[in-house]
């Protein structure tokens, strides 16, 4: 498995649709990007600003159902790739077992950023999909705050409709 962080909250400019991009923490710095829906881009994009809401969104129910069950989410791993979907589990350890439960990556990035834990790529993953992103002009503009990246979300949100989703 490959450590990675979350690198960047975008709106794909050719598709429109939200993308996480994530990184690995060492080595060659390869770069997975994964297109996923609105809401879970906000949930992401919240949870990397804090945004607290009045009541409890789905990742931070589920992070609060974790923790009063005496257990935590020990990672996230993106497991494969199938035909255009990626697949990811949560690794949960409760007591002295550790229990893997199918997710969707999104959801897996959303609820680890809410609880600190460490999102990883699995090894034939990365090796097929990742690529190196050649670093652009020191320029801190582009990679824009928590709260710019909020902004573009909401604007995104604001322009979506149904019709954009359907196959």
């Amino acid at each position: 498995m490959v450590e990675v962080r979350l690198s960047a909250v975008r709106v794909d400019l050719q598709s429109s649709n939200p993308v996480v991009l994530l990184e690995e923490t060492e080595g060659a710095h390869r770069s997975l990007l994964i297109f996923v829906g609105a809401p879970e881009a906000t949930a992401i994009a919240f949870a990397l600003q804090g945004v607290e809401v009045p009541r409890p969104m789905t990742h931070d129910l589920l992070a609060s159902v974790i923790e009063k069950l005496g257990a935590r989410l020990e990672r996230v791993v993106i497991t494969k790739l199938e035909e255009t979907t990626y697949y990811a589990e949560l690794q949960i350890q409760a007591g002295q077992s550790t229990r893997a439960i199918s997710c969707r990556p999104s959801d897996g990035i959303a609820l680890a950023l809410r609880t600190q834990s460490p999102l990883y790529v699995a090894d034939e993953v990365m090796d097929a999909e990742g690529v190196v992103i050649e670093p652009e002009e020191e320029d801190d503009s582009e990679q824009g705050s928590p709260e710019e990246i909020v902004g573009e979300f909401r604007e995104f949100l604001d322009k979506v409709r149904p019709e954009d989703f359907s196959g």
